[in-house]
């Protein structure tokens, strides 16, 4: 049989360029019965079994074969014969072929008898329902390649998806992401489709009866929608959300980007939801974007406040003063250091709070066992003990950022004071950072270096006036009063003030 490129250059040969049959035959090697047969007709030749192919050891076993996979039909889910079992049978009733034969069998047969799956098209309404999923996806963070977890969220009406990042499938990341994505809609469905989440029901469930978790049921009533969760192991129930999942893991995330943050990886995704609005789905009369406009008003408006996308939990400090949450240890200031502390834990930060004051922040830490230090927490504690100053761990990565203005600065406070009292005053420079930029008070550092204030009142002093520059003067016009301008030039002549002063003491 000819192959289709062959096909096409008899065609070619023919139609194009007026060859005759005996011709392209010559030119091609072939017989002119094959050119002939060929341009006989417009359609690709395909290969077809002129008879199916003989099985000389399995054919005379074929009807017991196929007797026990009917059977093997009607047994216990559990206890169905195997490949292997279907070769033992075969083999002791004379069957001498291979087990790989009966294998390869027993698949064809399975496939012929399957009957093909079909579904229903589904039409909705604007604003009625939403689609929730999660997947995974490999992208470059902070130079290392690693595994992300991608939320979505699409509106089965406009087909408009919300796609962000996460660390973890977290319920934290979860109840976040759905606010975001209520952000970039302009509104909420008044129904979201899910798989059997744990984030959102409990993992112990019967039949089609879902108990879910209460901060999900919370989570539901602050937004005012109703939620469906899909029958186990039947993804097509969502299946556009799923569709969405690879789509943006196809065209948003190939090639992997190469990202410094999480931060930066969303602001590119949702970059990349808003540009997929021109698109116009297959089938579809308009673009994406389109359909979502017209879709907007049927949405469910917005609470007045966010929802607290947290996990709340009471915590105890430790004697270094930090409160563990998953192993993990962030560090309190000393100076606000109580027994028992509240810790909100977000997707991607965690606030220890006192009362309903935010006493510390910190960047969240997936990790297990790390201690996570904020060095300006030590500060007040190092004032009282300048002598752990140069063990402190808290300001060893501290250290390790300082611009070499401050290890001037200290090197001259230890030389100038070296009892104890220059490390004081570097401390005291280092509390700046509480409340103004790292930027500034370097250059403050460098000022009262210039200057030679080498103490922490030569710093803040420097500081204040960088803050606080002095004020310029406008010059005056004096085009209209010539004789003014000389004022403040001209020589001192102390005759004048002599006279002056025998005046003010005759009166």
């Amino acid at each position: 049989m000819i192959t289709v490129e062959q096909h096409e250059q008899i065609r070619r040969l023919y139609h194009l360029e007026q060859k005759s049959g005996r011709q392209i035959a010559r030119e091609l090697g072939l017989s002119r019965h094959t050119v002939t047969k060929a341009l006989r007709t417009d359609e690709v030749p395909t290969y077809r079994l002129s008879q199916p192919r003989g099985a000389p050891r399995l054919g005379p076993y074929t009807a017991r074969l196929e007797e026990l996979l009917q059977e093997n039909r009607r047994l216990p889910r559990k206890q169905r014969y195997t490949g292997h079992k279907l070769f033992e049978l075969l083999q002791a009733e004379g069957y001498n072929g291979s087990e790989s034969t009966i294998q390869a069998y027993g698949v064809r047969w399975r496939k012929a008898q399957r009957a093909p799956k079909v579904f229903l098209p589904l039409e909705f309404e604007p604003g009625q329902d939403g689609q929730v999923d999660w997947g995974e996806a490999q992208v470059i963070l902070a130079g290392v390649q690693q595994t992300v977890q991608i939320f979505v969220m699409r509106l089965n009406y406009s087909r408009r998806s919300f796609v962000m990042a996460f660390p973890s499938q977290k319920q934290e990341a979860f109840f976040e992401g759905h606010v975001r994505a209520f952000e970039h809609f302009g509104g909420v469905p008044h129904r979201l489709s899910y798989d059997n989440l744990t984030t959102a029901v409990k993992p112990l469930v019967e039949g089609r009866n879902r108990e879910e978790q209460r901060a999900f049921i919370a989570f539901r009533s602050y937004y005012l929608f109703s939620s469906h969760f899909c029958t186990p192991g039947q993804g097509h129930e969502k299946g556009g959300v799923e569709h969405s999942v690879g789509f943006s893991r196809r065209n948003f995330l190939v090639p992997m980007p190469r990202v410094v943050s999480f931060e930066e990886l969303n602001h590119f995704l949702l970059e990349q939801c808003r540009r997929d609005d021109v698109r116009v789905v297959h089938g579809q009369p308009t673009s994406i974007g389109e359909a979502w406009k017209s879709e907007q008003a049927s949405l469910l408006p917005f609470p007045k406040r966010p929802f607290a996308c947290c996990v709340t939990r009471q915590v105890k400090l430790t004697p270094y003063s930090q409160v563990i949450y998953e192993t993990n240890r962030y560090s309190v200031p000393v100076e606000h250091a109580r027994r028992e502390l509240v810790l909100k834990a977000y997707a991607f930060r965690v606030e220890i709070l006192r009362e309903q004051e935010v006493i510390a922040s910190h960047a969240r830490c997936y990790g297990r066992e790390q201690d996570l230090f904020d060095p300006l927490h030590y500060l007040a504690l190092l004032e009282q003990r300048p002598g752990a100053f140069e063990y402190a761990r808290p300001l060893r990565a501290f250290r390790r950022e300082w611009p070499p203005a401050y290890h001037r600065l200290l090197h001259r406070l230890k030389e100038q004071w070296p009892e104890g009292r220059g490390v004081k005053e570097f401390v005291r420079v280092l509390r700046l950072h509480q409340e103004h930029s790292a930027q500034l008070i370097e250059q403050a550092v460098e000022r009262a270096l210039e200057y030679g204030c080498v103490h922490a009142d030569g710093v803040i002093h420097c500081l204040h006036a960088l803050e606080q520059p002095q004020f310029a003067f406008p010059e005056l016009d004096l085009s209209e009063k010539p004789y003014l301008a000389e004022v403040g030039t001209q020589p001192v002549q102390l005759q004048q003030y002599e006279q002056l002063v025998e005046r003010v003491a005759h009166a």
